[in-house]
């Protein structure tokens, strides 16, 4: 999901939020998982820096790509709600 469809999520999501059918996303529960994100990243880097076999290095890289766009978005999430 690029940031555009994410955009549109957050416009869906204020419109539920007036109309009382969503709870306020507060940033500090975004922040907590920003700070998840970052130690997933962080272990993933390591596990890459110790693997041998190219097999799973790839594998890793994919998942680091995967969580390094989640990290993205969760910057931008509470950029958007501060």
């Amino acid at each position: 999901m690029g940031l555009k469809k994410l955009a549109a999520k957050v416009v869906d999501y204020n419109e539920r939020l007036e109309g009382g059918k969503a709870s306020k996303i507060k940033p500090r529960h975004v922040a907590k998982v920003l700070e998840k994100l970052r130690a997933k990243e962080a272990e993933l880097e390591a596990e890459i820096a110790s693997t041998t076999s190219p097999e799973k290095t790839a594998r890793l890289e994919g998942k680091l790509g995967v969580a390094r766009t989640h990290i993205e978005r969760a910057e931008w999430l509470l950029n958007e709600i501060s």
